[in-house]
């Protein structure tokens, strides 16, 4: 029987942060309609930086019965809780700088992570942790998404997140924005990643 021929690594690397749990996103990463979007796109990997209390979500999932089905049989599934080196081997991967096609990075929406991820230009996926209080997650999200940087995802829909960023990587704008200038409509994407980052006038 002839050897089953491997796909070109593509890699989909979710990321919670450091600071405050994100439990959701690590459960939507793990659902089955998730996974399946992955397969569906070509993905050979998925990488999550789950936060200390995304472990056992993840253990569990690899308990289930799903994890052995044959809808995912061809997608590596890894993580981990935190790496005190930064996250740029993860996000490089996503590029697929070296050893794959480009993938995706999905974040929180940690003005941190998602620098990172513009800087390197790989097509990013913000999700906004409405658990958090008086934060400009959701803003920033739409702001950056309104200017063609980012996809606005959500937990409840993530695989049409997964489908806007094959769209975003043919059309994304470069960072840094060559206009910083303010936005009529309000701060403009200075003002709000100034906000996020806590920076004052």
């Amino acid at each position: 029987m002839p050897r089953k021929k491997r796909k070109s690594q593509k890699v989909c690397f979710v990321t919670v942060g450091a600071t405050a749990s994100f439990d959701s996103l690590v459960k939507a990463a793990l659902s089955p309609q998730f996974l399946e979007a992955l397969e569906t796109h070509d993905y050979t990997d998925l990488r999550l930086q789950h936060g200390k209390d995304g472990q056992k979500l993840l253990e569990g999932f690899r308990r289930s019965s799903y994890a052995m089905s044959e809808e995912v049989q061809d997608l590596s599934i890894s993580g981990f809780d935190f790496n005190k080196q930064g996250l740029g081997s993860e996000m490089r991967a996503a590029k697929g700088q070296g050893n794959g096609v480009e993938g995706v990075v999905i974040s929180h929406a940690g003005s941190g992570s998602i620098l990172d991820a513009l800087r390197i230009a790989v097509p990013i996926i913000v999700v906004p942790n409405s658990d958090l209080l008086d934060n400009h997650q959701e803003e920033l999200a739409e702001e950056l998404a309104i200017q063609g940087y980012v996809v606005h995802g959500n937990l409840h829909d993530l695989p049409a997140a997964i489908r806007q960023s094959e769209s975003l990587r043919k059309t994304q704008n470069p960072w840094p924005p060559a206009d910083t200038g303010e936005d009529p409509n309000g701060k403009g994407l200075v003002g709000v990643m100034d906000d996020e980052m806590g920076f004052v006038d």
